[in-house]
């Protein structure tokens, strides 16, 4: 089995710089990296004491709360499609049975 190597990225995240090793294109890692210091600076400023494992937590629990609402916006985008899908299906068998 081969093993996959990617080009390391040096990220600054909270003033701590980090190394990432990723497959995928450099300014897509250093995008979410932006992403997660913002997340977590937006937290810290709305925190009395700043310890950055509570930062860090906080942040990620607004970051999956983000994530779990736009995968309920999909599924109900999915499900209309689907529904709606299925209704026209519906029609043009009907159209085409009456030919």
């Amino acid at each position: 089995m081969s093993e996959k190597h990617g080009r390391t990225v040096l990220v600054r995240i909270f003033g701590v710089e980090y190394p990432i090793r990723a497959d995928v294109d450099e300014e897509y890692v250093r995008w979410v990296a932006r992403y997660v210091d913002d997340k977590m600076r937006e937290v810290a400023t709305d925190m009395p004491l700043r310890s950055a494992a509570k930062v860090a937590v906080l942040a990620a629990m607004h970051i999956v709360d983000e994530l779990f609402q736009e995968r309920e916006v999909h599924r109900n985008v999915l499900s209309y499609v689907q529904e709606r899908t299925g209704r026209l299906i519906e029609r043009l068998r009907r159209i085409t049975a009456q030919e």
